[in-house]
């Protein structure tokens, strides 16, 4: 029994199938596992969902981590419930990412779906019953679990519940897209919690207009999550880091960088923001051949055809500015497609710009981290949809995700800025991007909780 529990999707470890049959352990990161560590694991259990083979043999065989429980659902209910509702429609309602004249469809395959959504929620919800202690704080994570909060105080109405979105909350005029039970069930998961935690005030305040009166006794808090610079700092300086450094520079020669960091996520805008890099060499001809366009786009999501035709269309429009620009000694745009972390620590290091455009983001930690560890200092052009603005646009080029020429002319604006300014903003950059780091923001939430 523990007196802390975490819920969330994925969790801190995963265990991957070798050939002789043997279970290989591997330890996951992020501003989660770091702010649990913040407290005793004997005190704490971590509940999350075996996410592949490795993970339901491990759960099988009665193998695991202290501390974490992982939950073996069946594929078919979990690919409903992951694929066929929070990463295709909850998604798309919290990041406004419909073609509205087409999408959404909300039919009886839907309400299938749905009803293994609310079946993967129940599996979550009574693991955390089971594993409490009289009286035991639970924070609950992101929109993959919205319906635990209440699914569990009907089981343990002794229980402090907490639940933190790490997505924008759609606006109620977009949460009224949803049939109307549907909607009721979602809200009335989400008010099952004591607590209810958000990025920005933004996502808070939509959240309070879809309740309405209905939110009253529920606190609905703001905890914009930080990073840890000084282990941000030393995973950027391991040697795999310094030998992507090496090639990325030899690549770039004494030209400037543009750098972005990016799943090819809808929401995360990479189409304007080349759009905007190839505007930018078509109207200040002075950059050709003197700057860099460091593209990490990373696939995601794959196995839906929006994602796979977003993808295709980056790649395209790379080889179509490299084409109209590019020389034999210059390449405008080099795109990595490989989540490697190493590399885009390097890119970090190597940024003199960095682009961060989303349409509609929780918060986007790519904002804060650059910032941290770019070693000549870096301008940031930053949107007004990342979660991230709030805290940074007062030392950030700021620009509508919509609006290719502005944010053109601020990729500009950042390349011509004089030093010792790019210097001093680079500095209150990363002191706001590091104000609330993992370990504060997850046991500010927890004091809260328990207060």
């Amino acid at each position: 029994m523990a007196s802390v529990l975490v819920a969330s999707n994925r969790g801190p470890v995963s265990y991957v199938l070798d050939e002789e049959g043997s279970l290989d352990t591997r330890r996951g990161g992020g501003g989660l596992v770091s702010g649990l560590s913040a407290i005793s694991s004997k005190d704490s259990v971590w509940v999350c969902a075996a996410l592949g083979a490795g993970d339901r043999e491990a759960v099988r065989r009665g193998v695991g981590e202290p501390g974490v429980r992982m939950l073996d659902i069946d594929p078919d209910t979990y690919a409903d419930a992951y694929n066929g509702i929070a990463n295709s429609v909850l998604w798309f309602l919290h990041h406004h990412l419909y073609d509205v004249p087409r999408e959404p469809v909300f039919d009886a395959e839907f309400r299938r779906r749905w009803e293994a959504y609310r079946r993967y929620n129940r599996a979550f919800a009574e693991a955390l019953a089971a594993e409490a202690d009289d009286g035991a704080a639970v924070l609950v994570q992101d929109y993959h679990l919205a319906l635990v909060p209440g699914q569990l105080r009907e089981l343990r109405p002794d229980l402090r519940i907490a639940h933190f979105t790490h997505t924008p909350w759609a606006s109620p005029e977009y949460l009224r897209m949803l049939p109307d039970d549907i909607r009721e069930e979602l809200l009335r998961g989400m008010l099952g919690a004591d607590q209810l935690g958000f990025h920005t005030e933004e996502w808070a305040a939509a959240f309070r207009g879809c309740a309405g009166a209905d939110v009253e006794g529920t606190r609905v808090e703001v905890y914009p999550l930080g990073v840890d610079a000084d282990e941000l700092r030393a995973l950027a300086h391991r040697p795999a880091v310094d030998e992507w450094l090496a090639r990325l520079r030899e690549e770039v020669g004494d030209r400037k960088t543009i750098v972005r960091v990016d799943r090819t996520e809808l929401s995360k805008n990479i189409l304007r923001g080349m759009l905007a890099y190839r505007e930018l060499l078509t109207a200040h001809p002075e950059w050709r051949d003197r700057v860099v366009h460091l593209a990490s786009a990373y696939p995601s999501r794959q196995d839906l055809e929006s994602y796979r035709a977003y993808t295709a269309a980056v790649a395209t429009l790379a080889d179509e500015i490299n084409t109209e620009f590019g020389t034999p000694d210059w390449q405008p745009v080099l795109v990595s497609v490989q989540d490697d972390f190493p590399r885009s620590l390097a890119a970090y290091r190597l940024a003199d710009v960095a682009l961060v455009n989303p349409v509609r983001d929780g918060m986007n930690l790519v904002a804060k981290e650059i910032p941290v560890v770019s070693e000549a200092g870096c301008a940031l052009v930053l949107s007004t949809g990342a979660g991230a603005h709030e805290e940074l646009k007062e030392d950030a080029l700021t620009v509508n995700p919509f609006d290719v020429t502005e944010t053109a002319e601020a990729l500009h604006r950042a390349l011509s800025m004089p030093p010792t300014e790019r210097t001093d903003r680079t500095k209150r950059l990363a002191a706001a991007a590091t104000s609330l780091p993992p370990q504060r923001w997850f046991l500010n939430q927890l004091e809260a909780l328990r207060a």
